[in-house]
């Protein structure tokens, strides 16, 4: 007679034993003695029981052990062939009739009168009960074999990052089920093999059904049918069950994220090697060499920290340049492999999707569960008018997946009382007074944060910096808004912060010191007296704005294409004072509007003047302007933390409006939201063809004008308003010194930054005559300063490229060295070694 899964038999017993077997034959008859003669001593405490074998196919005497028993409390299920344990464990718990199920391993690894144990913790409310090696009183007697434990302790790991969170061990053979969920879970399963716990406990997981987990005594079994290999195919049944568990909305989401950015860069996406980003000014060349010196650097076994192939002969503090080392150095294979324009090209791309994704993930997980409502506030939060302007030229400000994650892995911390977890009917952030976290698990997100505090690190430390203020911003408000909350949070938060720090300074300690004391270090990095912004920046539209952008409005609030930092516009900042205002009994949206509007103020920097008039105010900047990390901040940059937090604001908003009923409400407030975001819709980054780079780079010309550590002497030589040698350079393989460049070093005593190598006489003389075309009178003071100047650049030849006033530097040229240069492949060439 068949009965659907997931129902309770009307013949039920109290309990059913289920038993996979394959080729069990050496161990079945024991284990079913032991278990038949404790159901039988204790039928008091278990009433009615039976006994399923579940046989996967065995060609041996294994069915011959369960018919030869005679009892009629012992049934066989069996399968025509053999799939593995999980189909096993299908049939069996198919065929199961008790209240309560018991899955056990043949070998009976762990004593059947441990069935006490889960008994009363699923007496406790809790839908299952499983065995555990790996909790506290656990008692294990026989090991495996060290390789199989360590294995197994790394699948648990795994498992409990991407599948179970909280189980420590999935697969120890002995758990308790509620009957009822067991048929359910198990009916629902598809895994054939040694992943079916893993998918029954997720299954348990997302319908939010309680598991314990109980300590046993175990003990090895020789005979264990687990070879190594199965571990593969355990992570292989892994992957599998992830990716079947995939929302399509979530994936849609990811998709429109990648579409999006792609469309944005789309100019150059599909040539990177030839388009460039004029908006990005000089930064594409510095940040395709930052890929590419990496690269070179890991390929020749040199210090990653430094390079001395621009700036020579003093070099570049590579640290201290925000190079990205969390992505040069895993891109490094593919900038060897295709270059660094196609590796830059490909970061950013993909790096501004995950921002997105990442956004996305932290919003459905911590604040609203309509996943429209999540998009559009993760929208906001990847592709603000901030965001549009930093992808032209700083992926370290686009790349920033890892903030979100560094958010939760904090909010972690306040978990256990209430705080960042949305409720299952879908209200922001429901505070519930539940206990503190376990102290396990403060250790645990501790050690997780701290790795991805230094991983961020090495993303970049300024987005870091401005992520702490947001958050620090965030905390202030909440708690001051729920005190109850603040009251259990600290303790766990510091603690869990300070573990946090422990695990994170050893990792980045050298570095940092390489960073601020290490050869070409300096002080700090002054920008102009006030670089934040004007208060109508804030309410402006970005000049990449499709419908409502204006070059010349933008340029003149900002320093330039790469920093419009605000630009959020009027309309989205009036649709956030609304929500704010309705929304306002929420603590969630007092947080986030304490944080956007702390962030705006800040952003304009220690002083800031009222538009139309001649009043200066000093702004709250001025508070941190001079002490350490912050004097080197460009405070306009701080107006970036508003945009996820009125990301939130947005999604929460929307999220409030889907679920009323009433629709003149949804049509009027969906139609303020297009309006508002309508203006922000950006247009793809402007693209222009590259200048060829001339045949004396790329075809090795070079190579008979330099010798050993020599440098060749690019005219004007690069800096931060001209680095195309740069280009050239990697254009030949990096196979050359190049005095000057585009990078963050020292100047004075003092060590204060700049942009480029500190200037010598004959480069600042270089340099005019490019930009002015006017050649000053050249005596013998300048002769003799150009060869010092040589002499310390090491210089094996001058170079002159075509281009603007190019005659101009040939004369300059020719006169500081006293003789004409000479036309080869495609440039000017003074070979020094002829006549110096």
């Amino acid at each position: 007679m068949s009965k659907p899964a997931g129902s309770t038999p009307a013949w039920a017993v109290d309990l059913t034993v289920v038993i996979p077997a394959f080729n069990e034959e050496q161990r079945l008859g024991a284990t079913l003695d032991a278990v038949i003669r404790y159901l039988r001593e204790n039928e008091g405490r278990w009433g009615e029981w039976e006994v399923v074998v579940a046989d996967d196919g065995s060609t041996d005497t294994t069915r011959d052990v369960v018919t030869g028993l005679k009892e009629p409390r012992v049934q066989l299920v069996t399968s025509a062939r053999h799939h593995g344990k999980g189909n096993a464990l299908r049939l069996g718990v198919a065929a199961s009739r008790g209240r309560r199920v018991l899955v056990t391993d043949a070998d009976l690894a762990a004593p059947v009168e441990e069935l006490e144990q889960l008994d009363k913790a699923l007496g406790e409310g809790n839908a299952a009960a499983i065995g555990s090696r790996s909790v506290p009183g656990a008692t294990i007697g026989n090991r495996q074999h060290p390789l199989r434990e360590l294995l197994g302790r790394a699948g648990n790991l795994l498992i409990r990052r991407t599948t179970v969170p909280g189980i420590r061990d999935t697969q120890c053979g002995f758990k308790l089920f509620d009957g009822e969920k067991a048929r359910e879970a198990f009916a629902a399963s598809r895994v054939n093999g040694w992943g079916i716990d893993v998918e029954v406990l997720r299954h348990f997981h997302r319908a939010d059904w309680q598991v314990a987990e109980v300590p046993v005594r175990w003990s090895h079994q020789p005979g264990s049918k687990l070879r190594h290999l199965d571990y593969a195919r355990v992570l292989a049944e892994l992957t599998r069950l992830r990716a079947r568990s995939l929302r399509p909305a979530d994936v849609f989401a990811v998709t429109l994220f990648l579409l999006m950015s792609m469309a944005l860069y789309s100019g150059r996406l599909f040539d990177p090697d030839h388009r460039y980003l004029p908006d990005s000014l000089q930064d594409q060349n510095q940040w395709e060499w930052f890929f590419d010196v990496t690269a070179h650097n890991l390929a020749h076994l040199h210090n990653p920290l430094f390079s001395d192939l621009q700036g020579f002969p003093d070099g570049v503090n590579l640290m201290a340049n925000t190079v990205m080392l969390g992505l040069t150095v895993p891109f490094a294979p593919l900038t060897l492999l295709a270059g660094p324009a196609v590796s830059l090209s490909v970061v950013m791309t993909l790096g501004l999707a995950a921002t997105g994704s990442a956004w996305y993930w932290l919003i459905v997980k911590r604040v609203v569960r309509r996943r429209a409502a999540a998009f559009v506030g993760a929208a906001l939060a990847a592709f603000a008018p901030p965001m549009v302007s930093h992808a032209n030229a700083h992926p370290n400000f686009v790349v920033l997946f890892m903030i979100p994650l560094i958010i939760d892995r904090a909010l972690r911390f306040a978990d256990g009382a209430g705080m960042g977890r949305r409720s299952s009917a879908g209200r922001s952030w429901l505070v519930a007074q539940f206990p503190a976290p376990l102290k396990g698990a403060v250790v645990r997100h501790g050690i997780v944060l701290g790795l991805m505090v230094a991983y961020q690190v090495f993303l970049g430390e300024e987005p870091l910096l401005l992520a702490a203020i947001g958050m620090g911003l965030f905390a202030a408000a909440y708690g001051l808004v729920r005190r109850d909350v603040a009251r259990v949070v600290w303790r766990p938060l510091l603690k869990g912060l300070a573990i946090a720090a422990a695990v994170c300074l050893p990792i980045v300690a050298y570095p940092l010191v390489w960073q601020f004391a290490g050869p070409q270090s300096y002080a700090h990095m002054p920008h102009s007296n006030n670089s934040g912004n004007s208060p109508l920046a804030l309410l402006s539209f970005a000049e990449r704005s499709l419908v409502a952008g204006s070059a010349q409005r933008a340029n003149a609030l900002s320093p330039n294409p790469t920093e419009q930092n605000a630009f959020y516009g009027w309309p989205l900042v009036l649709l956030a004072f609304a929500i704010v205002v309705r929304l306002w009994e929420q603590a969630l949206v007092k947080a986030l509007a304490v944080t956007a509007v702390g962030a705006a103020l800040l952003s304009l920097g220690p002083e800031f003047r009222i538009p139309m008039t001649d009043k200066v105010y000093p702004g709250p900047w001025a508070l941190l302007a001079k002490l350490p990390l912050f004097e080197s901040v460009i405070e306009g940059r701080v107006a970036m933390i508003c945009a996820p937090a009125l990301g939130m604001l947005l999604a929460v908003a929307l999220d409030r409006l889907t679920a009323t009923r009433a629709l003149g409400t949804q049509y009027l407030g969906l139609l303020g939201v297009c309006l508002a975001l309508l203006p922000l819709v950006p247009a793809p980054l402007k693209t222009a063809e590259r200048p060829a780079t001339p045949a004396f780079f790329t075809d090795g010309a070079w190579q008979s004008y330099v010798r050993g550590r020599e440098s060749l002497v690019t005219v004007p030589l690069p800096d931060a308003g001209d680095a195309e040698a740069l280009h050239w350079q990697q254009q030949a393989g990096l196979g050359f010194r190049l005095p000057g460049g585009y990078f963050n070093g020292p100047y004075g005593n003092d060590r204060i930054g700049i942009y480029g190598a500190s200037p010598r006489y004959t480069s600042d003389l270089l340099r005019d005559v490019g930009d002015t075309g006017v050649v000053p009178k050249l005596d013998a003071t300048w002769r003799a300063q150009a060869r010092r100047d040589f002499a310390y650049w090491r210089a094996g030849a001058l170079v002159v490229a075509p281009g603007p006033h190019d005659e101009a530097l040939r004369r300059a040229v020719s006169e500081l060295v006293g003789w004409d240069g000479k036309w080869v492949a495609g440039v000017w060439v003074w070979d020094l070694h002829d006549g110096s």
